[in-house]
């Protein structure tokens, strides 16, 4: 039986990077977190501890504080492509870079103060290889909630079913959404559409069952994205359980609830153009 070294990446993860420009008593701010992996021809230090090709991480760490100085950073896509194309094109032995970037939200409290938001994190997963270039956007921890227009019933039910069906409930999650463009874009302008598609969409469904939501949210980017071919999501069931107040004498018409944070329900799925086309990068 033979022993092979099978597919590998390495590369600095998490750099966290603040750009300020100061351009005039007005600043603007950016707040990144980001992860480089890197692919190639890297067989010789796994097998022999021969470093000639290997690009160390701390120099990827450096250039990404150096790209955020000489080139600014507007847009995370922009910046990761930016990345990607310098690590493959300047690296012989590196045949493929992937950059995936956190961006997160600071709230304007006047021309050089700022307070960080509550919001969800925008994200950016860039790769580029010699087959092409992909971008993902996406957003985590986007918290939404429904109080009404939610039913659960109808379903499977064995020896160890106890939970109640509902005509009435809670629709509560925290929204993990990526998305796959067809080709560059306006990044800012496409995440603000992309965003506000996937809260209309949970807003105005009435909702049979998470996955119903998952799947009206996922159609509703694509029918107003044009730019947008696959969307993948993933909806923890934030539960809020109605709490039983009759010991205290009170009745409890869906009022008062308790927020359970685990376990939970997740659902996870792919909403995608029929024609979308093939794509060979990390997601």
């Amino acid at each position: 039986m033979g022993i092979v070294l099978g597919p590998n990446r390495y590369g600095k993860a998490e750099t966290r990077v603040v750009r300020v420009v100061r351009d005039g008593e007005r600043h603007e701010l950016r707040d990144l977190n980001v992860s480089v992996a890197l692919e190639g021809d890297l067989d010789a230090t796994h097998l022999f501890g021969d470093n000639t090709g290997v690009l160390p991480t701390d120099t990827q760490k450096n250039t990404v504080y150096a790209f955020a100085k000489e080139h600014g950073i507007d847009q995370p896509e922009d910046f990761g492509l930016r990345l990607t194309r310098h690590f493959v094109s300047t690296q012989p032995t590196i045949h493929s870079a992937r950059v995936h970037i956190e961006q997160y939200g600071w709230h304007r409290l006047g021309p050089h103060s700022f307070q960080r938001d509550g919001a969800e994190t925008r994200t950016a997963t860039v790769t580029v290889d010699g087959a092409g270039e992909w971008v993902v956007a996406g957003l985590t921890d986007l918290v939404l909630l429904n109080s009404t227009d939610s039913e659960f019933w109808g379903y499977v039910k064995d020896g160890y079913t106890t939970l109640p069906e509902t005509k009435d409930r809670v629709l509560a999650t925290a929204v993990s959404a990526r998305w796959r463009f067809a080709s560059t874009t306006d990044w800012a302008a496409s995440y603000e559409g992309v965003r506000a598609a996937l809260v209309a969409a949970f807003v105005e469904t009435y909702s049979f069952s998470l996955q119903q939501t998952l799947y009206a949210m996922g159609r509703r980017v694509l029918e107003e994205r044009p730019e947008v071919v696959e969307v993948r999501l993933a909806l923890p069931n934030k539960h809020h359980l109605l709490v039983d107040l009759a010991p205290f004498g009170l009745d409890n018409p869906n009022e008062v609830f308790v927020a359970a944070d685990r376990p939970y329900g997740l659902i996870e799925g792919t909403v995608l153009r029929s024609d979308a086309p093939s794509y060979d990068g990390a997601f």
